[in-house]
């Protein structure tokens, strides 16, 4: 039987990066020009109107795609086209627009919204980057060397999609990973060059993965962080566990602290925090919230929300940013949705393919 646990939250692609990281300013350009023109990506003046290379042009539109702040659909206007036109989500005009919470990702916040975003999956917005949904959310271990990471997510790969990539894609993927995590060590006499290589990926800032100083086996080794994250918002924690809860109910319900810190696909795991740095960050935001509770019965913490999850998530998302979505002209979704209505195609056909993918495994199941 396979293992579906990957092909569940995550589409098989891999080393669509062209090896870059994402780099300071790269989302707010490409949704400024994404809003504006669909087939940017596509033409031969894209590392022009981008400003950077035309491998840099391509890891710009994964990026903007992994970080759920673009959909792609094909384009139905030409015949036998296999050109997928790209379109900027309600999510990067709340984020990245002049008039939106953060466009240009000053408050660290908004890096920590933007990894979960990466990492998150629900209906009709499953995650695009596979290798990083193993390495934070199914990744046994803590510490680990470039081939042990590789070689754990080929055999989630192998066992969670019909076909796989080449094993170099995803070592591309692997090698990706730290570049994206790890600070750059400064050199001796605090080289400018420490400054260049923060400002080159600012998601190095989060401190999620550190190099091992000694390591035993003589290989160059990295490990996840743990421990109360001091540059992690308590609302950006309350929002990621209300996300996490949506995509298992609409509707009012409750969810146990212990699943929100160690089930695979939740906010603990994404963050690398504990219970009790989750319940902390609740109970702040509970305090100023209405529909939101933390409760204790039979020794069990829970979260409770009285209202849908999901609107409830963006209503303390939005209170971190000084309520975005009251601001004068903001586009509800459903205005958003009238502007770019390919956005909903998208959405349906992975909702339909995540169904025709899942058909195998029930029909397995049940035999």
């Amino acid at each position: 039987m396979s293992d579906s646990r990957l092909a569940e939250a995550a589409h098989p692609s891999f080393a669509r990066h062209e090896t870059f990281a994402p780099r300071f300013g790269w989302l707010h350009k490409a949704y400024m020009q994404v809003k504006e023109n669909p087939e940017v990506f596509l033409g031969d003046d894209a590392p022009l109107l981008l400003g950077v290379g035309k491998n840099m042009a391509n890891a710009m539109r994964y990026w903007s795609r992994a970080f759920k702040l673009t959909r792609e659909v094909r384009n139905s206007d030409e015949a036998n086209s296999r050109a997928n036109l790209s379109y900027p989500t309600w999510e990067a005009r709340w984020l990245l627009d002049e008039d939106g919470a953060d466009p240009y990702l000053e408050e660290q916040g908004s890096l920590w919204l933007l990894h979960w975003w990466l990492l998150s999956n629900r209906p009709g917005a499953k995650s695009w980057a596979p290798s990083w949904y193993v390495a934070f959310q199914l990744a046994p271990f803590a510490r680990f060397s470039a081939p042990d990471l590789t070689e754990l997510i080929v055999r989630h790969v192998n066992l969670s999609y019909e076909e796989a990539p080449v094993k170099g894609s995803i070592a591309k993927d692997v090698d990706c990973i730290t570049k994206m995590y790890v600070p750059a060590k400064r050199a001796k006499g605090g080289a400018p060059g420490a400054l260049e290589d923060l400002l080159a990926c600012p998601f190095r800032e989060l401190g999620l993965i550190e190099t091992v100083e000694h390591s035993v086996s003589g290989r160059q080794e990295w490990e996840f962080t743990t421990g109360t994250r001091i540059t992690l918002p308590d609302r950006i924690v309350a929002y990621a566990c209300l996300d996490y809860a949506a995509t298992m109910t609409r509707n009012s319900g409750s969810i146990s602290l212990a699943r929100l810190a160690n089930e695979h696909g939740a906010p603990g795991r994404a963050f690398r925090i504990r219970e009790p740095d989750i319940a902390a960050a609740i109970e702040r935001v509970a305090a100023t919230t209405a529909d939101l509770q933390l409760i204790e019965a039979v020794g069990q913490r829970s979260l409770v929300f009285n209202s849908d999850p999901f609107d409830l998530a963006w209503e303390v998302l939005d209170g971190q940013y000084d309520h975005v979505r009251k601001r004068p002209g903001f586009p509800t979704r459903q205005d958003w949705a009238r502007t770019y209505p390919k956005l909903a195609v998208a959405e349906a056909r992975e909702l339909r393919n995540t169904v025709e993918q899942q058909l195998p495994l029930i029909e397995e199941i049940s035999q």
